[in-house]
């Protein structure tokens, strides 16, 4: 569920978007300054010479492209994704995303788009929640605010923060409901393309455990949860687009800052490097590479403990005080619009206890495939098929796997 918020778009009949289920493109009504073949590289917007746009299918080749739709004022991908997540069952995710500024052929780096994200979920184990969230840049791309409120009520199971034997195959029922926001600025140090941020984030969380059936002594457990924070950030970011990266790097180093002077019920702290590396191979073949380690220290609620991340891997089934994933992915756009993917991931969740296994490994990985859904954009969106060391699934992804904006 997790997951599908950072990448909440659509996916719109891709397998049965082709010339023949458009108007056919017709000459003279193409854009110049738009590469004829399509390897993925981000267009840069041209001049129409006097013929209207169209809104839902490219000039160019006359396949579906939503770049004209996105043009307009009030232009947005209407979201509809399917949720697999192993943690909490099959649901969907609905809503809109506004993206209302184009790249205009800058510099790497620069001229990001302005996004703003409204839209709730539902899983058939009663989970659901509702978002709303904006990304916009100012002052010439010098400024960058990000803003958002989230309400959830999620189910899940509760295996411990190790490797608990008892816990592995008896895990405890508990719901998260958090409700909160936050609130980030980011500025652009000169004229490099590192960025220093200072966010503030507050949740009030109600967890509730289900007293196990066999225990019938011991009552259910609830409790309110309030977490306050500061997160100083520093980003470098070279990356040639934001939703599908074909070159570029990018690194984050955030730290998190928790105290009861800021809101919260208990003080810790908690570090974590990013770092994303983007790197085309041949001319249609592009490799990604993700690498990113979190560490908590003091009192940390264990909701708030990090997990393993990756495609295949049940949404905070492994958590632990520390945890580092590494990833890759492969991605060959074969012909025309469309691309084959393939993707594996590592990840190990540590904690310092004593009596228990501190250590927890996951492998997971799969193929996927995409489809350039907005190329004047950058967008590409497709599905992944991931097979874990639980259970397989699958999800709907617009852009990169790994997104950050």
């Amino acid at each position: 569920m997790m997951r599908s918020l950072h990448t909440i778009a659509i996916l719109i009949a891709l397998l049965l978007c082709g010339p023949s289920a458009w108007a056919q493109a017709t000459p003279g009504n193409t854009f110049s300054g738009i590469p004829a073949d399509s390897t993925g590289g981000t267009a840069t917007k041209a001049p129409d010479q006097g013929r209207a746009k169209p809104k839902f299918r490219s000039a160019e080749d006359g396949w579906l492209d939503m770049s004209g739709f996105l043009d307009e004022r009030f232009g947005f991908l209407p979201v509809v994704i399917p949720i697999t997540e192993p943690a909490t069952g099959y649901g969907a995710g609905l809503g809109l995303a506004f993206v209302d500024k184009p790249f205009v052929g800058g510099e790497a780096g620069y001229n990001r788009p302005n996004i703003t994200v409204v839209g709730g979920l539902w899983t058939e184990n009663n989970s659901w929640g509702a978002l709303v969230g904006d990304s916009r840049y100012w002052l010439d791309d010098r400024l960058q605010s990000t803003a958002g409120i989230v309400y959830f009520s999620v189910n899940l199971d509760f295996y411990g923060i190790g490797d608990d034997p008892v816990l592995r195959d008896h895990p405890l029922r508990y719901n998260l409901e958090p409700k909160g926001g936050l609130l980030r600025g980011k500025y652009r140090l000169g004229k490099t393309r590192v960025w220093a941020g200072l966010g503030y984030a507050f949740w009030r969380t109600r967890v509730s455990f289900d007293a196990p059936a066999e225990t019938p002594r011991i009552p259910d457990f609830e409790r309110d949860s309030d977490v306050g924070g500061i997160m100083p950030t520093l980003v470098f970011d070279s990356r040639d687009n934001v939703f599908t990266p074909n070159r570029g790097t990018y690194v984050e180093v955030t730290a998190g800052l928790y105290s009861q002077l800021l809101g919260g019920d208990e003080s810790f702290q908690s570090v974590q490097l990013v770092v994303l590396e983007f790197i085309p191979i041949l001319s249609s073949v592009y490799l990604g590479l993700r690498g990113d380690g979190t560490a908590n220290f003091g009192d940390c609620p264990f909701y708030m403990l990090p997990y393993i991340s990756l495609r295949g891997a049940a949404m905070m089934r492994y958590q632990g005080e520390q945890v580092a994933q590494v990833e890759a992915e492969l991605r060959w756009q074969f012909w025309k619009r469309l691309s084959l993917l393939g993707f594996v991931g590592y990840g190990g969740a540590w904690n310092d206890f004593e009596r228990l296994e501190n250590t927890q490994t996951v492998v997971a990985g799969g193929p996927g495939f995409r489809y350039e859904l907005a190329r004047e954009y950058g967008i590409h969106a497709g599905v992944d098929f991931a097979f874990g060391p639980d259970d397989w699934a699958f999800y709907v992804q617009v852009g990169n796997a790994w997104p950050r904006f």
